[in-house]
């Protein structure tokens, strides 16, 4: 005999018996790959990367957990207050935020020194997907559905391009114009909006600092100053292409071990791990984070209510991204713009993001059954 739940009044245990384990299973096994090469990095020491790494990620998982069990109607009420809340602490960071290496970044609360561009993504994602859910229920006209959310993609992302970081903008701009595409907004819209874009490049090109515009002549041509802005690009080659098929050992590259390879613990982690585990290691690294990509595209499509599908499909997309600009930043292939690889690079703000990130793609896959009229 089967038996049907209405998974919007489940019991707190029928809650935790519908989590799904296999994207925390992955995740557990990626942030352990990215442990053990933190420990390598310090010199066989879990001070100060390895420690903390697994740490935050323990932290991570217990707000994951709490997240994916609140009542699907919380997430819902809040999403518009907490994209507020975001976007006041972007504008604090900017009037009183802490610089470091030329970036005005983050936020000292005293206890905690946070980053609030990394919470904006997802409190972007909260709201698009509440306000999409809104659209469809009330029909509200195509352009009045085009021009708020990209109110609510924009205002946050202007103020992280001020900061300036580049990178995190980027990624909150993928993220929210994959929830617009996703909710069925026409694709001549986006293709017109990149028509729009190409034709503004000059513009944005003089409005980028000279640092960011030096990264993109650095890209296009990383020999031209190996010992200077293409250091980074030129050491992260040699690192990847000395460690071959199976790599030259775990803490046996020279490239990571030699201080030769700038960054090896945040942006360029990826890079110290190919040197030491070679093309396959590089494989099973890649699988493991393609598998948490494609669980969560899997439980989207079960959720039957706009809001969570949505909001499900755009935590993955920002994973998907961070992974994609990360990787081809250090292979050369996009510019340096200053992208983690999540659950590998040392990060706290960022590993604390995309674990709330899950608990709220694990919460709308809890609460799968369409959201009722009263929200």
């Amino acid at each position: 005999m089967s038996y049907h739940y209405d998974h919007n009044k489940l019991t707190l245990l029928q809650k935790f018996y519908h989590i799904n384990l296999s994207l925390l299973i992955v995740s557990f096994i990626t942030v352990l790959i990215g442990t053990i090469m933190l420990y390598g990095t310090a010199d066989a020491s879990f001070t100060p990367w390895a420690g903390a790494h697994i740490g935050r990620y323990i932290v991570g998982v217990g707000l994951c957990v709490f997240i994916s069990i609140l009542p699907i109607e919380w997430i819902y009420r809040i999403a518009y207050f907490v994209h507020i809340v975001a976007i006041l602490l972007l504008v604090a960071t900017e009037l009183v935020g802490d610089v470091s290496k030329g970036a005005q970044r983050w936020l000292n609360l005293g206890f905690i020194r946070l980053q609030p561009s990394e919470f904006a993504k997802i409190t972007t994602l909260m709201a698009l997907a509440r306000f999409f859910h809104e659209s469809y229920r009330y029909r509200l006209l195509p352009v009045y559905m085009i021009g708020i959310s990209l109110l609510i993609i924009f205002i946050p992302a202007i103020l992280v391009l001020k900061q300036p970081d580049l990178g995190t903008a980027l990624l909150l701009i993928f993220g929210g114009v994959t929830v617009m595409f996703g909710s069925g907004i026409h694709l001549r819209v986006f293709i017109i909006s990149g028509i729009g874009i190409i034709a503004s490049l000059p513009l944005i090109w003089f409005s980028m600092h000279q640092y960011q515009r030096q990264r993109v002549l650095t890209f296009l041509d990383p020999e031209s100053d190996p010992l200077g802005a293409g250091y980074h690009i030129s050491q992260a080659k040699i690192a990847m292409g000395s460690g071959g098929i199976t790599g030259r050992g775990y803490m046996q590259g020279p490239q990571s071990m030699l201080e030769f390879l700038p960054e090896k613990h945040t942006d360029f982690a990826f890079t110290a791990f190919a040197e030491q585990f070679g093309f396959m290691g590089s494989i099973f690294l890649l699988l493991c984070l393609g598998a948490i990509i494609f669980i969560m595209l899997r439980m989207a499509l079960r959720c039957k209510h706009i809001f969570g599908k949505l909001l499900i499909l755009g935590i993955a997309t920002n994973f998907f991204f961070y992974v994609f600009i990360n990787m081809g930043m250090v292979m050369g292939i996009l510019p340096v713009v200053g992208v983690p690889l999540p659950f590998i690079s040392y990060g706290g703000t960022v590993m604390l993001s995309i674990m709330i990130g899950f608990g709220l793609a694990q919460n709308s896959f809890i609460h799968d059954d369409p959201l009722s009229d009263d929200f």
